[in-house]
């Protein structure tokens, strides 16, 4: 299926049921786009949990905090106020930038970081926050500049849904509750397209100019199947449905769920 495409596929996947796998480019690094917002909601969990940081903790939505792109936060009023707990929920649900980078003001790219290498991600680095800014340790050194706001790998995102599934991931309740908000996900174009309604999906997606990607868990009949696609270097810049790398993403999502499946 990837015979002639314009563009790099980086491929891996898991039937949490079964253990089969595939994987192509598989432990490469890769530019996350928007999903690194899902190491950065585990952390939040994970401060919660810790008494760091509370749900109910007040983030101020000022002028100057306001960053485009994804979400809604930026049409809000300036100096609106909203709590942690929502923040995090807008991140995931409609990947909104802003709510991400008042999470990340609130607990800390590096944070971030020292809790995917606990994990054993150590691929996933947040980087900085959306457009720029609140760089990481890990940010400011000059081969992670071509990552933007983060690297991994699609091994490393797989590693990171099998925990929350297997409720691993800061606690049983907190992994639980993870999960549930993948699967509120808005954006379904790429590993979600076509899915049967009675078919669920926990996912997060992101998009830069050359690239799509998705990660997440399709919970089919044939085993529960988690997978991580990124497409790379495309020739073609387009933001519709019909984008060549939301196109590939879903093709190769249905060979996997035909593969895996026991």
């Amino acid at each position: 299926v990837l015979d002639g495409f314009a563009g790099k596929a980086f491929v891996y996947a898991k039937n949490l049921d079964t253990g089969r796998e595939y994987s192509l480019r598989g432990d490469e690094h890769v530019r996350t786009a928007s999903t690194i917002k899902l190491p950065i909601m585990a952390e939040a969990y994970r401060q919660v949990a810790a008494g760091k940081v509370a749900w109910a903790d007040e983030l101020v939505l000022t002028k100057a905090k306001k960053v485009s792109g994804s979400g809604v936060l930026f049409e809000f009023s300036d100096n609106t106020k909203i709590d942690l707990r929502t923040a995090v929920n807008l991140m995931i649900v409609v990947s909104d930038n802003t709510a991400t980078n008042l999470v990340l003001d609130r607990i800390g790219a590096d944070s971030v970081n020292e809790f995917t290498d606990a994990l054993g991600l150590s691929a996933t680095r947040s980087m900085r926050k959306v457009f720029g800014g609140g760089d990481s340790r890990a940010g400011l050194e000059p081969q992670n500049k071509v990552f933007g706001l983060g690297r991994s790998s699609a091994r490393d995102m797989v590693k990171l849904l099998e925990k929350l599934e297997r409720g691993e991931v800061v606690s049983k309740e907190a992994s639980g509750e993870m999960i549930a908000i993948l699967k509120c996900q808005q954006y379904k174009d790429g590993i979600g397209r076509a899915v049967p309604d009675f078919v669920a999906v926990a996912s997060k997606s992101g998009a830069l100019d050359r690239l799509r990607s998705d990660v997440g868990i399709i919970y089919t009949r044939r085993g529960r199947i988690a997978m991580a696609i990124t497409i790379d270097d495309m020739r073609v810049v387009t933001y519709d449905e019909e984008n060549p790398g939301l196109a590939m993403i879903w093709k190769l999502s249905q060979i996997l769920q035909e593969g895996l499946g026991r």
